[in-house]
């Protein structure tokens, strides 16, 4: 069974850093690309970063610069550092997988930048 469980969203100053994690469980981790998306109060859902099984790392434009995802495939979790924050970025985060055609959600963790 799938599991994905995110970490470490707060309440942080425009300008300030934080660093998520998606600590997670019932599939081959280490195998899988990745997905971290986000979801704004009326807005879609949308991808924010991508790391793949060899560790290639793609970003939205929004956040290139800013973001870094990365993975430690010993702990079968993911992070998003988030730097130079902006109340923009203010949303929910999640996690992601896609097996099979079926996408896998954590319960997300709220960011909430204030200006």
């Amino acid at each position: 069974q799938v599991q994905l469980v995110e970490s470490g969203g707060g309440l942080v100053q425009a300008g300030g850093s934080l660093r998520l994690s998606c600590a997670t469980s019932g599939f081959a981790f280490s195998a899988n690309v990745m997905n971290w998306y986000r979801q704004a109060p009326g807005k879609r859902r949308e991808v924010v970063a991508v790391i793949t099984a060899g560790n290639s790392a793609n970003y939205a434009d929004s956040v290139k610069g800013r973001f870094t995802i990365s993975r430690d495939n010993a702990k079968n979790t993911v992070y998003l550092q988030m730097n130079s924050l902006k109340p923009e970025d203010t949303a929910v985060y999640y996690c992601n997988i896609i097996q099979r055609g079926t996408y896998y959600w954590g319960q997300g963790t709220q960011v909430t930048v204030s200006s």
